[in-house]
């Protein structure tokens, strides 16, 4: 009989705020995102598999959004926690339909997913966070922010219901990341509908998330999408619409590490332009509308209304982009002159109407001047200078990292690479621009005319020029300008016209403690014109900044002067580790838990998720000393933490008060690699020992005592060393067996000479010495009845040794790295392995069996810890997150095992090699192009005959699946009209024989079903994002067969818009075979006629159902504003709405 088990599974995760770039999430410039535009509104962050949202008044995690794992083959309990990293987020908030938003998270998976939240749900999150804030609770598990798998039915239904609610799936990408994701926020309309994303393949993929599918990809880029942007120059204020100049452009930004920014047609599905004067890669992006207007920023409250700018509103568009030398350049954005031209461009009269209607949808100077002076009438972007540093500083050449600009439209932020500030520029209103760019003309014309007649002044004197005379060039110009390179920027730019400068001006500077690696702006506006910013920071950390606006008089003027101050708020560290977790260790109850990094320490409560105590390791007297801690154990009574440092000291925490009460300096001459407690002995008064193994090449033993304070009256304890155990190498490794016997205890060594030794406990005696690894063994443990022993080495073997002669049962190979923990579970011979490749790994230790692989840290798994019964187990990693795996219910089957992971790396070696056919060759063939292009020398290769666009729809396994259903439905379907044909047609001669009819029973493979309704219940199984690529499997004979379901179905009336979608796909994929087969003509005609006749229906009923909500609305609030007047008997509201009576009654008593 075949050995079952039970499966592990990843429940949740926690001790990360924001997660940095790793070997499989590049890195991106959209990691935060506010949830709403109030004050109160939550902070979300990427945290490796989910997205955590932050209350920023009580600096605690509120809102949880994550979703399912869905392993192949239906096992495990389908409710585990997702291995893939979220790589970035976008936001929409619905202003005006009750505040719901969507999240869209770009993964490194290659998936996008777009979760919807309420808003209630963030309301009481943001209400709960605050209430637990202030009574010193924790926040319940209703709110998301604890999933577990062992208590299904705490909490009731709704409990994980926020945490894991299956999100919206797009897939696009491929295997490749997504490096960023944007909605349309350029009218209310289109950011309900239309999505767009950018993967490290170079494609870019529009997407409608109402009908669930992509609409295109677009085809270009020849290196990863670094930024996104929605843009629609249309028509300027107070010009009225005619109908050529009605329709905006409809246009996208995209910025490639490649170093081009291209700009795409959305109508037309192609690139516009090609932006190619970078000097490097474009590393982010940023396009939007200003809005400079001096009525923008007081307002003290949240932009509500920024929506409603946002589409009535038609000012200027600016596009700035970052690129790897360090210059912020600035692109003004107009409509092409192709678009807004009023007559056609073969029309050599119209030429005076075409400028004309060029000046009025220009904002500024500089789009008329542009649109009028351009050859090429597709440009849509036009350079118009750098952004100038910040006074008294150097020009940095730093590779900028991301740029933000306000939700207001009136700042911009700009962070470079490795850099602990943030830049923020004020965006000049549109006159004040005018008026910089007059001054700036003024001053140099007048400082122009002062040079020339200084130089005819020099040639009247005779004297030659000397080096401190001012040069021809003017400072004033170039007061952006630092150098060669600076100047060369600014080539080609009309001095005459609006520039950089004259529309952005410096105002402040935010310096952060740490790196920053992401910032984004507060959706609203303070008090006094004030605005907010969250930075992310590379030590897991977010600040909040303060940028206030101060209004005083200058010096020797009585003019107003205004200055902006930057100022920290607040600093949000206590959820998450600096660094990487180097161990991790558990409370006797299971309750408690205690992670360790460089310098800090966290207490964290298992159940909740919640950090109780974070506790810095530096001495007393002297805060500047800190500790790098290596190890730690929960002393007995789990009222004490005992850690060992790479200092060679031994600190003793008291998790009530959370200070050092005790520091054994010097404990060990080197790092103290190892320790572990003594299992105590009930029946013997044996004091608490622990053992600690150190690179000083000695192994120690101690006692735990109680220290007096007589000042406190507190009994702290203290460690007292007993007894040393000269070694010949550097100790790695050390554990205790789990005998309570004295005499049978023994004493496990791992040094750096390779060998593991034994030494009886109570004597020091040698008793073995276990040779076998190639490279010392990291990690060891022993089971509970002491007969084996397990050792993990840096030779990423695991052995089995018997302790009754020290011989090896096995070697177990799995780990693609060192293994760096292992610990048994209890009770049992099965143990669990952490190694440097990522994984955590299930081994049965009796039949030398790997059970499970485990997946989900992005890094190196450093530590490991098992519950008592083995309910569950913490892993702690270098990505900084501390992973809950849980034993489920469900079983595990080792054959089943081998084939889902052969399975797996097939699919991982073909996605390699074929996966991603039709973008990955056409970017290949499209660079093997240019290099043949760049060997012939011929500059001005066409690439007219590549596409510029595609379909979204890819084969993938499922989809082929779903195609396969389809034709097996299609032919169950057949053969059940067949035989109902034929039932029928022996019933009819049964009854003219005189006989009785008898009635057929259900098909049971049809689920009792009609054959229309089961090929119509076989297509709404299929996900919307697979069913146009599924129908491509179907062949021609199939598709025929489907056509006549769906004239069935729509005749019926069921499915109408699943049948009308799926009724046009068809035609428009099969037109060619469809015009060349006239048997389809009736059909046609018919399918023809059933569509237009089932979607009026449809139209009419929406229609009058949103008519009588409207005028239920309007009764209901007329009532509501309308005087109570006694003694009236109740006017029926609801009388003449044709809600019939019996509704109206219901509702009249109701």
């Amino acid at each position: 009989m075949q050995h079952t088990y039970l499966r592990y599974e990843c429940a949740d995760a926690f001790s990360l705020t924001t997660s940095t770039a790793s070997s499989t999430a590049p890195p991106t410039t959209s990691t935060l995102a506010f949830l709403g535009s109030s004050p109160s509104s939550p902070l979300l962050s990427n945290a490796s598999s989910q997205v955590i949202g932050f209350n920023l008044r009580s600096l605690s995690p509120c809102v949880k959004i994550a979703h399912r794992d869905s392993p192949s083959g239906g096992v495990g309990s389908g409710r585990a926690l997702n291995g893939d990293e979220v790589t970035c987020i976008d936001v929409f908030c619905d202003t005006s339909g009750g505040g719901d938003c969507k999240v869209a998270t770009g993964w490194s998976d290659g998936t996008v997913r777009v979760f919807d939240v309420s808003s209630s749900e963030v309301a009481a999150a943001t209400a709960a966070a605050a209430s637990s804030s202030s009574s010193g609770s924790v926040a319940t598990s209703n709110l998301g922010l604890v999933h577990s798998l062992l208590h299904e039915d705490d909490g009731g239904a709704g409990a994980e219901e926020f945490v894991t609610r299956e999100p919206l799936v797009l897939n696009g990408h491929g295997s490749s990341p997504v490096r960023c994701v944007v909605f349309d926020k350029c009218s209310a309309a289109a950011a309900a509908t239309r999505l767009a994303s950018g993967g490290s393949d170079g494609a870019v993929v529009i997407w409608d998330i109402v009908a669930e599918t992509g609409l295109f990809r677009l085809l270009g880029h020849r290196g990863a999408v670094t930024d996104i942007s929605f843009i629609r120059p249309g028509l300027a204020p107070g010009v009225e619409a005619t109908a050529n100049n009605m329709a905006p452009f409809d246009g996208l930004i995209t910025s490639s590490v490649e170093g081009l920014v291209k700009v795409w047609d959305l109508d037309g599905q192609c690139c516009a332009q090609t932006i190619a004067n970078h000097r490097g890669e474009v590393s982010c992006s940023s396009a939007v509308r200003l809005h400079g207007s001096a009525g923008g920023t007081g307002d003290g409250g949240a932009s509500g209304s920024n929506e409603e700018r946002i589409v009535g509103d038609e000012g200027r568009w600016r596009l700035v982009t970052g690129c790897a030398d360090g210059a912020v350049r600035v692109w003004s954005v107009s409509k092409p002159r192709r678009i807004g031209s009023v007559a056609d461009d073969d029309d050599d009269n119209d030429d005076g109407h075409e400028e004309n209607a060029i000046k009025e949808e220009a904002g500024d100077d500089v789009q008329s001047r542009a649109a009028a002076s351009s050859s090429d009438k597709d440009d849509a972007c036009s350079f118009i200078g750098t952004l100038s540093p910040p006074p008294n500083v150097a020009t940095s050449n730093e590779k900028v990292a991301s740029i933000h600009f306000h939700p207001n439209g009136r700042y911009v932020g700009v962070c470079r690479t490795n850099g602990k500030s943030i830049v923020i520029y004020l965006v000049r209103s549109e006159a004040e621009a005018q008026r910089k760019k007059t001054r700036r003309i003024r001053r140099r014309r007048e400082k122009g005319g002062r040079k020339t007649a200084d130089l005819g002044d020099v040639k009247k004197a005779g004297r030659k020029r000397g080096i401190l005379d001012d040069d021809e060039s003017d400072d004033d110009d170039n007061e952006h300008q630092d150098g060669s390179d600076a100047a060369a920027l600014h080539q080609g730019i009309d001095s005459e016209s609006i520039q950089a400068s004259d529309e952005f001006e410096y105002i402040a500077t935010v310096r952060a403690s740490h790196k920053i690696k992401g910032f984004v702006f507060a959706p609203f506006v303070e008090r006094g014109g004030g605005i907010r910013i969250v930075c992310a920071l590379a030590t897991n950390a977010l600040e909040v900044h303060s940028v206030v606006k101060k209004v005083g008089t200058a010096k020797g003027s009585d003019n107003p002067s205004i200055t902006y101050i930057a100022s920290k708020l607040s600093t949000l560290d206590m959820y998450g580790h600096p660094t990487g977790v180097r161990s991790i260790s558990l409370s006797s109850d299971d309750i408690l838990a205690c992670t360790v990094s460089k310098s800090v320490t966290k207490v964290w409560n298992v159940a909740n998720r919640s950090c109780i105590r974070s506790l810095p390791l530096s001495s007393s007297s002297t805060s500047s000393v800190s500790y790098y801690g290596l190890c730690s154990a929960f002393l007995p009574g789990n009222t004490h933490v005992i850690i060992g440092t790479r200092e060679g000291h031994l600190l003793i925490l008291d998790v009530a008060s959370g200070d050092i009460v005790y520091i054994e300096e010097d404990a060990h001459d080197g790092a103290i690699w190892s320790l572990d407690l003594r299992r105590p002995n009930p029946e013997h008064d044996e004091p608490i020992a622990i053992v600690t193994g150190s690179a000083d090449k000695m192994v120690k033993f101690w006692d735990v005592e109680r220290q007096e304070d007589a000042e406190e009256g507190a009994h702290h304890p203290m460690v007292v060393h007993t007894r040393s155990l000269q070694m010949t190498d550097d100790v790695v490794a050390v554990r205790y067996s789990h005998s309570i016997d004295p005499t049978r205890r023994m004493v496990f060594v791992s040094s750096l000479d390779c060998t593991v030794k034994v030494f009886f406990d109570d004597t020091l005696k040698f008793f073995l010495s276990l040779y076998g690894h190639k490279l010392p063994a990291l990690a060891l443990d022993a089971a509970d009845d002491d007969t084996i022993l397990a050792t993990g080495g840096a030779d990423k073997t695991i052995k089995i040794w018997g302790l009754d002669f020290g011989d090896t049962h096995r070697t177990l190979h799995g780990h693609t790295d060192s293994i760096t923990d292992l610990k048994f579970v209890r009770r049992t011979h099965y143990f669990l392995t952490a190694g440097k490749d990522g994984t955590m790994r299930y081994w049965d230790a009796d039949r030398f069996e790997q059970i499970l692989l485990l997946n989900g840290h992005a890094a190196e798994v450093s530590c490991l810890a098992v519950s008592r019964t083995g309910a569950f187990a913490l892993t702690g990693g270098m990505d900084r997150q501390i992973r809950v795996w849980e034993r489920t219910k469900d079983i595990v089957f080792l054959e089943e095992e081998r084939e889902r992971e052969l399975e797996a790396m097939f699919d991982q070696v073909d996605g390699s090699k074929g996966g991603d056919k039709d973008t990955t060759a056409i970017l290949q063939r499209r660079r093997q192009g240019d290099e043949e292009d760049e060997l012939e020398g011929d500059d001005n290769a066409a690439d007219d005959d590549q596409p510029q666009s595609e379909a979204v729809v890819r084969r993938s396994v499922l989809s082929v699946a779903a195609g396969d259903r389809i034709m097996e439905a299609i032919e169950l379907a057949d053969q059940e009209t067949k035989d109902i044909a034929t039932f029928n047609k022996v019933q009819k001669k049964i009854g003219r024989d005189g006989q009785e009819e008898k009635r057929r029973a259900p098909n049971p493979m049809l689920l009792g079903m009609e054959p229309p309704q089961y090929i119509l219940w076989v297509l709404r199984t299929v996900k919307s994002a697979d069913l146009e690529q599924s129908l491509l499997v179907l062949p021609l004979g199939h598709m025929e067969r489907l056509l006549h379901y769906l004239i069935l179905l729509l005749r019926s009336g069921r499915g109408v818009e699943l049948c009308s979608k799926i009724a046009v796909f068809l035609v428009k994929t099969h037109q060619p075979q469809i015009i060349a087969n006239r048997s389809l003509a009736t059909p046609l005609r018919e399918l023809k006629r059933l569509v237009k006749l089932r979607l009026a229906e449809i139209r009419d009923t929406v229609g009058f159902n949103q008519a009588a909500l409207r005028t239920i609305a309007k009764v209901a609030n007329d009532r509501k504003n309308a005087y109570f007047v006694p003694g009236n008997d109740g006017k029926d509201i609801w009388s003449g709405l044709g809600l019939g009576s019996d509704v109206a009654a219901a509702l009249q008593s109701k």
